[in-house]
């Protein structure tokens, strides 16, 4: 059986899923898929390369989902369609519609793998990845709103609760509309078990409480830098504890996760990260933290 399991958001990657962004993104219309006029296919191919290498660098495995010309070019995106857990993946479903074909892709890599599928979501249910953040490995919080349901986040419950995990929702703002993707994860970015980067003006106040109550110490995340980035600055990667991944061009965000402690890597991501409203979380889907 392959190694698996992964129910905390920063302890130490050693294997991730991922897909390369040169088929998948080369023939995006920009329109259709709600990207920025910053998207260029080739230069985020490029990018995406960059960042698989500092992956790799950090001792993560990277396991890579099969690259066809499908046309799914959000599928790069690989944080959404699946969650891990420590007895196998939950495939997830799409609250965007161009992107319901995506956990297919997960279920057939995960049986590849020897990956054990613990369930899904069917609809009427929607759960995206970007909305899902263990706050502990016994506590899953789930965001509300686009692109996760209540019908989702009931189905995830029904499945986890059995397994001693319990699961919280927590209602989402609108924010710059339906199209846009505010996730759960767009306003916290958890840096070590009891670290968090939060951009708290977005955060569901129930949320905050609960994690002031866990004792996890807040990071503010710069404001000026998050309505620049469309809340990219906020969305990095924890390779392990205090050693994060983000994208290059917000020196405030990066400054206060130094201060707070934090090694951070930077890469230049504006025709793939900013254009198409994902960074490196949301490009990865850990398979094993440990």
């Amino acid at each position: 059986m392959s190694a698996f399991g992964s129910q905390s958001m920063a302890a130490p990657l050693r294997r991730v899923l991922m897909r390369s962004a040169a088929n998948a993104m080369r023939d995006a219309i920009r329109a259709a898929w709600h990207y920025g006029p910053g998207f260029n296919p080739a230069k985020a191919a490029s990018q995406h390369a960059v960042l698989a290498q500092l992956v790799a660098a950090s001792g993560a495995e990277i396991e890579w989902i099969e690259d066809k010309a499908d046309g799914l070019s959000d599928s790069v995106f690989t944080h959404d369609p699946s969650l891990m857990t420590d007895r196998g993946a939950l495939i997830l479903s799409m609250g965007k519609p161009l992107r319901a074909s995506e956990p297919s892709l997960h279920e057939e890599t995960y049986r590849r793998l020897g990956i054990p599928i613990l369930g899904r979501v069917e609809a009427p249910g929607q759960v995206e990845g970007g909305d899902c953040v263990w706050v502990d490995a016994r506590t899953l919080a789930i965001g509300r709103g686009v692109r996760s349901n209540q019908e989702g986040i009931q189905q995830v419950s029904n499945l986890l609760t059995p397994l001693g995990i319990s699961v919280y929702g927590f209602d989402l703002p609108l924010w710059q509309g339906e199209e846009a993707c505010l996730h759960l994860m767009s306003v916290i970015s958890p840096l070590a078990d009891d670290l968090a980067l939060v951009y708290s003006p977005l955060l569901p106040a129930p949320f905050y409480q609960m994690l002031k109550a866990r004792g996890i110490r807040l990071v503010e995340g710069d404001a000026e830098e998050f309505a620049a980035s469309n809340g990219l600055s906020l969305n990095v990667l924890p390779t392990s504890p205090f050693k994060v991944i983000a994208v290059a061009g917000f020196p405030k965000t990066k400054a206060a996760m130094e201060a707070a402690g934090c090694a951070v890597e930077i890469f230049e991501a504006d025709a793939l990260c900013i254009a198409c409203e994902g960074g490196p979380t949301c490009l990865t889907r850990p398979i094993l933290r440990q």
